[in-house]
């Protein structure tokens, strides 16, 4: 929640999460960035995916069982990227559904990165495409 306020990108929260979404757990999780950040909740996937087609935007899926990498795709200023469970990753429905699949790239034999950490890291790529930063950013009230 920190990056995307501090990026000034939008957050969206499919449940069920992989995590306590009460507002009390995420008022603490958000300290005082919650106020600078552009949540939407979903009460499942289905209706994340209707708000998802309204705008048209792509969905763009990182996961381990992707052939891409994140560096070799061309990120789009409306994309939506989503990140699955550090333990599971995301329902075969979700795979189906994404527009595009992409991987950060690690040494064999190694399974994964931290979900944030790779989330940072295409986050930071698409930014980079867009030609969108800080600078450029107007902050949310």
């Amino acid at each position: 929640m920190r990056m995307a306020a501090c990026l000034g990108i939008g957050i969206d929260i499919v449940e069920p999460a992989g995590f306590d979404v009460s507002d009390r757990n995420l008022r603490r999780a958000g300290l005082d960035y919650l106020g600078a950040l552009d949540l939407r909740r979903h009460v499942d996937f289905a209706a994340f995916e209707a708000s998802r087609r309204e705008t048209g935007a792509r969905l763009v899926l990182a996961t381990t069982r992707a052939a891409q990498a994140y560096t070799a795709f061309a990120f789009a200023p409306d994309d939506i990227l989503m990140v699955g469970r550090e333990s599971a990753g995301v329902p075969d429905l979700v795979h189906q559904a994404a527009t595009a699949r992409l991987v950060v790239p690690i040494r064999p034999g190694l399974r994964s990165l931290n979900v944030a950490v790779a989330a940072a890291m295409m986050v930071g790529e698409a930014l980079r495409q867009v030609a969108v930063g800080p600078a450029q950013i107007t902050p949310t009230s």
